[in-house]
């Protein structure tokens, strides 16, 4: 599935989740559609491609959808992720109380400055040398990276040496892999997603800013 569809689903998921805690059983594509800015059309597309079935009198059954999306995204069973980093950010990950909604457990932090290592409140910090006997141990198979810059290569090769296959770069440097194609035994394949706050930012300045100079259409 590319990149956009599993976006579209989520998306789905949380809405269902919503309409059911609501107490309604049905849904049409049309309801889904408007509520994500997609045309239904698109709806019943995305549906069909993973057999999940509904009928235009009577829509989608909620609960059916819910299980279907549930196992495609992987939510039917605990999603475990590590954090390597235990500054602000990573802090403030392993305390962000959403994660527990969506069925994301982070089980374990990591990071190399002796004073932030502590297993005996909430989330267990451990030092970085640790990660790959606690990821075989645990077989988590996520990891997120909020070191600084110039740790964040390294981490990812520990990561990726450890048997993370996914990995969430919070750092501000692109982080890539030679190792998503052609892998031997002794190499893990893993997909790295890269977020860097300051270009999202700049992107969100630069489009208000070409809305304030561009002329309104009459």
């Amino acid at each position: 599935m590319n990149k956009e569809l599993i976006l579209r689903l989520s998306k789905y998921k949380r809405l269902l989740y919503k309409l059911k805690a609501l107490g309604l059983e049905r849904v049409f594509s049309n309801n889904l559609g408007d509520a994500i800015a997609v045309a239904p059309s698109l709806v019943r597309k995305d549906f069909s491609v993973l057999s999940l079935a509904g009928n235009k009198r009577g829509g989608y059954d909620i609960d059916m959808l819910i299980e279907k999306l549930d196992v495609i995204l992987g939510r039917d069973k605990p999603q475990e992720v590590i954090v390597a980093g235990c500054g602000r950010i990573g802090t403030a990950l392993m305390q962000y109380e959403e994660f527990r909604n969506e069925g994301i457990k982070i089980i374990a932090g990591f990071d190399i400055a002796p004073e932030n290592v502590s297993k005996t409140s909430g989330v267990p910090i451990y030092h970085m040398k640790e990660m790959k006997e606690f990821v075989e141990k645990n077989e988590t198979k996520v990891g997120i990276i909020t070191v600084p810059d110039s740790a964040a290569a390294q981490t990812l090769d520990l990561m990726i040496e450890a048997g993370i296959r996914g990995v969430l770069n919070f750092a501000a440097i692109e982080l890539r892999t030679n190792r998503n194609e052609d892998t031997t035994e002794n190499q893990t394949r893993c997909t790295i997603h890269n977020i860097n706050i300051c270009l999202e930012l700049e992107h969100l300045f630069y489009q208000v800013n070409v809305a304030n100079v561009l002329p309104e259409v009459t």
